[in-house]
């Protein structure tokens, strides 16, 4: 059922209607002033079970996280043609520990590995896993790690997988990685609530030495954060759309770009 949907999905683009489509989004792409784009895109690719459900019926649950899976690779390339220099991929939160069960992450979790050695076999983007990795299987962890370190010197739009991602968790996780910085400098307790500064914070953070997300994008209808990048979406611009992830289009994508560069961002003047 998911090759035959993907298969459709290319019949489709190569329709002279999809060629005619796509030249439009290219059209819409270029009219776009360079200039007031995002520089960091996050986006939180939701829907893929809604989508399972209404499109293979009958079939495993893994069927739209496939399709999840082939829409973030088209995404990313998106992204990469627009000249977005960071883009983080929400891929799986540390709730979905509590809400999905263990037959279902399991093959989650191979969709997301085959997803990341494709973005890493792409030898185009620096990959970096972001979230409690110490959380996922060992095995899992360790594929994640290796990517970043395959990927580390190559020059190019830097990929964020945010898996077993929560933001709460990267609060905690930076707050203990200070402290632990400061005891081994020996910093006391009482010094450190003296001279402790926002910035070093955010020096432990999960996405440390990158820029914070200028937009951040959800889809599937939902409008919230649920907990994404707390600390660093304090001034991102956000865009909400009603497609479940496997439909989200590039034109959709293209709206959302050209929604930023018509607002006016104060960064909380």
């Amino acid at each position: 059922m998911a090759r035959a949907i993907h298969l459709r999905e290319l019949i489709d683009r190569l329709h002279p209607a999809g060629l005619l489509y796509s030249t439009y989004e290219h059209r819409l792409l270029a009219e776009l002033d360079p200039d007031a784009l995002p520089k960091h895109v996050a986006v939180l690719a939701d829907g893929n079970r809604r989508w399972a459900r209404l499109n293979a019926p009958g079939e495993p649950l893994v069927a739209g996280y496939r399709a999840g899976a082939r829409k973030l690779k088209e995404f990313v390339e998106w992204c990469d043609e627009a000249g977005v220099e960071v883009v983080t991929l929400w891929v799986l939160s540390t709730d979905n520990f509590g809400r999905i069960t263990a037959s279902e992450i399991e093959p989650l979790l191979e969709v997301i590995e085959q997803m990341v050695a494709d973005l890493v076999a792409a030898r185009r983007w620096p990959v970096k896993a972001v979230g409690a990795l110490d959380l996922l299987p060992e095995v899992t962890a360790d594929r994640l790690r290796e990517a970043g370190r395959e990927t580390l010197r190559i020059d190019g739009m830097h990929i964020n997988i945010a898996i077993s991602y929560g933001g709460r968790h990267e609060l905690r996780d930076a707050v203990r990685s200070l402290l632990a910085d400061h005891a081994r400098r020996g910093t006391s307790i009482e010094e450190l609530s003296r001279t402790l500064e926002i910035d070093e914070i955010g020096e432990h953070l999960y996405t440390r030495g990158q820029p914070d997300p200028d937009l951040i994008i959800r889809t599937s209808g939902e409008q919230r954060l649920s907990g994404f990048l707390m600390w660093q979406s304090a001034h991102s611009e956000f865009w909400f759309c009603d497609a479940l992830w496997p439909d989200f289009r590039k034109v959709d994508f293209i709206r959302a770009l050209r929604s930023f560069s018509e607002r006016e961002r104060r960064f909380g003047r």
